[in-house]
């Protein structure tokens, strides 16, 4: 376990909270970062069915699992063993049976079978065929989306978990580190990406790192114009950019960045849309204050790109904390014109500034804390154009 038992216990009252102001009896959480927050369940087992469940009354969570995968659930969860509930291999891709059919029957079994059910009606690897098994078998059953009450009971950190952000900010710069250091023209991409994903599972002689919920992100020359690009076997070409996004992870917790590289001769035009917007990124920074809203850091970010006439659309941060692959944002609020979420001490959030313009961009982004009278940034890594 990465925590304490007692943090775990006030993670569930906190959900069970959360329930009984929705009017939900039964939550079945099937995202895999909110099984993690629940139980301390840690296993690259998302991509088969896989829940906890907790009733509004209980003293501890379900954790079903596959049967294959119950004794990841033995070692890593807090939990009593009666607890760990797991299906059988006769569910496995053997249509018309489903996992879910099996998770019927236990919530039958327990009597449960007349109660309000929230579900996590958007998360990830929850399907079409999920639902409709639990709308099937569960006809007295009254179903209701959850609405991410778990994602939202994240939002706001304990210290212990600040701690284990500030260990993948450390793993962060070392690999942002490598990533200056190995790219250079004539370098293949995938090179460059195999040195930075060595420096992102070493970590440090103290603890090491582990693998990241997205991809390094490496978008190049024209690339830099679109987003979430991965690395290919070209090569990086003298005079075009690249731009870095990464993160560094401990104990699942992640601390994303991202910088600009640009190879060869100077380009002014970059040099000071980077400048711009770093410009940006550092106003949002210091408008993010305990009290202030998410729409306050973006008013105060999108003011510097008004004045130099800079669009951009899309939004600029969302909150961090937990990630599994496909993503590592908490699924909660967004830094975006209109979101009222008020800031609070403890709530982290990655800050993007990605500017796009036709055929080429840049990017930086910082992951951030809010603190008692402010807030501070997880990484002390220069955000200005590396030109090399």
């Amino acid at each position: 376990m990465n925590f304490k038992k007692e943090e775990y216990k006030s993670r569930l009252k906190k959900v069970q909270k959360s329930m009984q102001d929705k009017g939900i009896e039964l939550l079945i959480s099937h995202d895999t970062a909110n099984m993690n927050y629940l139980t301390g369940y840690d296993a690259w087992s998302f991509y088969y069915a896989q829940a906890v469940v907790v009733h509004v009354n209980a003293e501890e969570p379900l954790c079903w699992v596959r049967k294959q995968d119950s004794g990841g659930a033995y070692i890593k969860t807090y939990l009593k063993n009666e607890n760990i509930l797991f299906y059988d291999e006769k569910y496995i891709h053997t249509w018309p049976l489903h996992p879910y059919d099996n998770l019927v029957e236990i919530i039958k079994e327990r009597k449960w079978d007349k109660l309000t059910m929230g579900l996590e009606m958007d998360s990830h690897y929850f399907t079409a065929y999920c639902y409709e098994k639990m709308k099937q078998g569960l006809p007295n059953v009254k179903l209701k989306d959850s609405e991410r009450l778990v994602n939202w009971a994240r939002v706001v950190k304990s210290n212990a978990e600040i701690e284990l952000m500030k260990s993948a900010a450390i793993i962060s710069q070392k690999g942002m580190q490598t990533a200056i250091d190995v790219i250079n023209p004539g370098v293949r991409q995938c090179d460059a990406v195999g040195e930075i994903q060595k420096t992102l599972f070493y970590g440090t002689p103290k603890f090491g790192g582990e693998y990241s919920s997205i991809a390094t992100l490496l978008p190049t020359g024209k690339g830099t114009s679109a987003s979430h690009l991965t690395a290919t076997q070209d090569k990086f070409v003298e005079g075009e950019a690249t731009i870095i996004e990464l993160s560094g992870v401990y104990q699942r917790y992640h601390c994303p960045m991202a910088r600009t590289v640009l190879l060869g001769k100077p380009d002014q035009l970059k040099i000071d849309t980077m400048n711009r917007t770093n410009e940006a990124l550092q106003a949002g920074i210091d408008a993010a204050k305990p009290g202030k809203t998410a729409d306050d850091v973006a008013q105060a970010f999108w003011k510097i790109l008004d004045k130099y006439g800079i669009e951009k659309t899309s939004r600029t941060g969302y909150s961090i904390g937990i990630g599994y692959p496909p993503d590592w944002g908490e699924h909660t609020f967004n830094i975006s014109k209109g979101d009222m979420t008020v800031l609070k001490p403890n709530i982290t959030f990655h800050m993007i500034a990605v500017m796009q313009f036709g055929d080429w961009g840049v990017e930086a982004s910082e992951a951030i804390r809010i603190t008692d009278k402010g807030c501070e940034l997880f990484c002390n890594f220069s955000k200005d154009l590396h030109i090399k």
